[in-house]
């Protein structure tokens, strides 16, 4: 797994939601909201559990990884109610979806630091 890329991903949405608010598209919002159906998510429920549940980074990024997915699912259901003005505002700073994009970003920064570190005796 490429966390890099995973953090960019997960840094991407907003950029997704911008998107479907200004096309007034809709969002498969049940699926954004689950922490196991993107990349990053299958990789932290699968291979990586084994790997490294024993590591506290690990279990910080899978809870803050399910955090960012709950706030991502309520502004994509924001956004399929035509609700567009209260889910461009919940893009910005200061919002639960701002910090659990803030705290899954660092999350995953920090299992990238733990998985890379020369294992102690």
């Amino acid at each position: 797994m490429d966390l890099s890329n995973a953090s960019q991903a997960h840094a991407e949405w907003k950029v997704k939601f911008g998107m479907a608010i200004q096309q007034k598209s809709k969002m498969d919002a049940s699926s954004i909201a689950m922490d196991n159906c993107c990349p990053l998510g299958q990789w932290l429920h699968g291979e990586a559990k084994g790997l490294y549940n024993r590591l506290p980074a690990y279990r910080e990024c899978l809870g803050k990884h399910a955090e960012f997915h709950r706030a991502a699912g309520q502004v994509a259901a924001a956004i399929n109610r035509g609700d567009y003005a209260g889910a461009s505002a919940m893009l910005e700073a200061g919002t639960p979806y701002a910090g659990a994009s803030s705290a899954v970003g660092s999350a995953i920064l920090g299992l990238k630091k733990a998985i890379s570190a020369p294992a102690t005796v």
